[in-house]
């Protein structure tokens, strides 16, 4: 049975009778539609619905969606299952056609690459009949694929070409969980992105996941794709998604899966409370941030009124390294170069794996974003975001001081810099460029 002939198949399994409640029988089931909201951050409405399989048996009893599929026992029978239900959400959605949104479709890799096989053009064909049959276009489609189950890479790609000829976007979902990596993503250029919800939840919990997770994002938007968190169930996992610049966001605490579709002028509450919420959360991580780092910044100032004085730069750091959390200090010259060897607060604090990093002096630290922003700002201290320090195996903060030191009858500047210790706990850091 070539594809233009599965849908003559596939219709005779449909219950149409009820505009927008199109039902389907599998081995005893009666199969139907929920959709969840998908909202763009930006735009404050919703864009989108995710088609989610509904399933009954005789006894109006529900069975899991993931029970239907793996009771199948042969591919014919999960290809049945996979082409039936994207039919009734296909019909479901094509009776309201909502204006301006797009339809979701979890696709198994496998019945996707089916589409191409052998380079046949049925494929072509049976999207064509699927589309006409229904009154749809393929731009209000996006199709959704688990990129870790992707076994054959040329042969979605091929896929992926033909679904895009007829308008339809590609999404890769549940990106950061199993074996998921930025290569394929690369290489397959998906529309959107949809973040694994144990990213968001960890995330939202911790700090440092917080701030990988923000750099995910972008890396993603510089591959080329739009981010979809989904699962946001919290306010704090909603935040997540704004402060970390995701697109769109899904999940229940914007909506939960229903039977009818989202209509385009309705927004919930959560959605027109974020922005507001999310000032109020900066403001406060301003002034935590401000608060807990001014010492540091003085201290480090002043390091750096005293070596243009010509102080030594143990006695000219020495209030630096008093502060709790203070590891060591340095000086750069104009190109970046360490003169001299580290100041420590207490002696040689680096642990016998790290040796091989300690002896630092002459080493160019002219790429670093302390050493650059510095030079750019000279009489003004300078504070990074957290990163991953050299001298152990933690997290620093580096709080940096350009100024200009007297030798002879010259002067020529000078970058002091102090690393300080950073720790989940502390205070959100308020500049975030790196």
């Amino acid at each position: 049975m070539d594809h233009t002939q599965r849908l003559a198949h596939l219709l005779a399994y449909l219950d149409t009778r009820q505009p927008g409640a199109t039902t389907g029988s599998f081995k005893g089931l009666k199969l139907s539609s929920h959709f969840q909201p998908i909202y763009s951050l930006s735009h404050a409405r919703v864009v989108g619905h995710e088609a989610l399989l509904r399933a009954r048996d005789t006894e109006e009893r529900p069975v899991s969606p993931l029970d239907v599929f793996q009771s199948c026992r042969t591919t014919e029978e999960l290809t049945l299952c996979d082409s039936l239900s994207h039919l009734i959400h296909l019909s479901n959605f094509s009776a309201v056609l909502p204006e301006s949104q797009w339809l979701f479709l979890n696709v198994q890799p496998d019945m996707f690459q089916l589409l191409c096989k052998h380079g046949d053009s049925s494929g072509d064909r049976y999207i064509r009949n699927v589309m006409s049959n229904l009154n749809l276009s393929g731009d209000t489609i996006v199709l959704e694929v688990l990129e870790s189950n992707i076994a054959d890479l040329s042969a979605f790609q091929a896929a992926m070409a033909l679904v895009r000829s007829h308008g339809c976007l590609i999404a890769i979902d549940d990106f950061g969980a199993g074996y998921s990596n930025f290569d394929r993503v690369w290489r397959l250029q998906p529309d959107i992105v949809k973040l694994d919800r144990s990213l968001i939840v960890r995330a939202a919990r911790e700090r440092r996941a917080h701030r990988v997770v923000s750099q995910m994002v972008s890396l993603l938007h510089e591959c080329g794709a739009m981010v979809l968190m989904e699962g946001v169930e919290t306010l704090d996992e909603a935040l997540l998604a704004m402060e970390s610049d995701a697109d769109m966001v899904q999940g229940y605490f914007f909506g939960r899966p229903q039977a009818a579709l989202i209509p385009a002028g309705q927004l919930p509450e959560s959605i027109m409370q974020l922005y507001a919420g999310l000032g109020e959360r900066r403001q406060q991580q301003r002034l935590a941030h401000r608060n807990w780092i001014a010492p540091y910044r003085n201290a480090i100032g002043n390091a750096g009124v005293l070596l243009s004085a010509g102080r030594p730069p143990a006695q000219a750091t020495k209030s630096f390294l008093e502060l709790d959390s203070a590891e060591l200090c340095y000086v750069l010259d104009a190109e970046g170069y360490q003169i001299g060897h580290n100041v420590w607060r207490q002696g040689d604090l680096v642990g016998p794996s790290y040796r091989p990093l300690q002896e630092t002096e002459g080493a160019c630290w002219a790429r670093r974003p302390y050493f650059r922003r510095a030079i750019e700002n000279v009489g003004k201290v300078q504070v990074t975001r957290p990163y991953r320090s050299l001298q152990g195996n933690h997290t620093c903060v580096t709080a940096s001081y350009a100024y200009f030191h007297a030798e002879g009858d010259r002067r020529v500047l000078r970058v002091v810099c102090g690393d300080l210790t950073w720790h989940e706990g502390s205070a959100e850091i308020e500049d975030t460029r790196f």
